[in-house]
């Protein structure tokens, strides 16, 4: 018989208190379905495809596959919702100047990835912009102890190397 389970979480900066009927209900389907997150999507179910990215105490997780009873109790999450609240965060802004986005369905886990990867590589004393070659691993999911790929169907993975490099560049002066 299911579990219920209470969370009161942090999302993009907000208290927030959520109840599941299940505890083995995915972050994903909380986050859209209870507090009106429309960042994180669902792309394949099975933490493959990154649209459903989010950060967890700033720690990048696929909330496809995050079962909310792994998420602490007052846990901080970040969906592209609430990723700047004064306006547009830089990869915004770059992945728009870069048009690096078609359909548009991946981007939004793209970012939070990124954005997180960026704040892992600040935080772990790295001060130069990443590369062309340190991006494009980033995105195949060859970076560090990372199998976290994203895919992106309509090919813009090169407007997004371009977008994230530019951000990066951004984030660092």
């Amino acid at each position: 018989m299911p579990t219920p389970l209470t969370r009161t979480l942090v999302v993009n900066g907000e208290d927030r208190t959520v109840t599941v009927a299940d505890d083995g209900e995915q972050l994903l389907y909380v986050l859209r379905n209870q507090l009106d997150q429309r960042g994180p999507r669902f792309g394949c179910g099975v933490a493959q495809c990154g649209a459903c990215t989010v950060l967890v105490d700033g720690e990048i997780r696929r909330s496809c596959v995050t079962p909310l009873r792994t998420v602490p109790e007052g846990a901080s999450v970040a969906t592209l919702d609430g990723l700047d609240a004064n306006g547009a965060h830089p990869l915004q802004r770059a992945f728009i100047e870069q048009q690096a986005a078609q359909c548009a369905f991946c981007v939004n886990g793209i970012i939070m990835g990124a954005a997180g990867w960026l704040e892992q590589r600040n935080e772990s004393g790295e001060t130069a912009a990443p590369s062309d070659e340190e991006i494009a691993a980033f995105l195949s999911g060859e970076v560090g102890e990372s199998t976290f790929n994203y895919l992106c169907r309509c090919g813009a993975h090169v407007r997004m190397i371009r977008a994230i490099r530019q951000a990066a560049e951004e984030l660092l002066s």
